[in-house]
């Protein structure tokens, strides 16, 4: 009796562990930071098409130019940020997903 309780109590926590696992493969993968870079500034491309009238387009650009920089540097947070500031100012609120 007590090694069929024993294998039933290892059979159910092998497939608890199985659906565990197979929960966890669904999930998406977080975005790298390059990857944030590159999306905040195609998403500062299209904005720039619509908000093209906007008063501190010039400012929006330069920051663009920076934060743009930022990133092929490897300074990553600081190209998000640069990024992200330069779509407030065409009066777009950044599409960037929290990890």
């Amino acid at each position: 009796m007590p090694r069929l309780s024993i294998s039933l109590l290892g059979a159910l926590l092998g497939l608890g562990l199985a659906t565990a696992a197979a929960g966890q493969s669904d999930a998406k993968a977080p975005l790298t930071r390059s990857e944030r870079c590159a999306n905040l500034s195609h998403q500062f491309d299209e904005a720039l098409e619509t908000h093209a009238t906007a008063t501190q387009v010039t400012a929006a650009k330069a920051l663009q130019r920076k934060g743009n920089r930022y990133c092929a540097a490897k300074k990553q947070a600081q190209g998000i940020r640069m990024l992200a500031n330069a779509l407030k100012l065409l009066g777009v609120t950044p599409n960037d997903p929290v990890q």
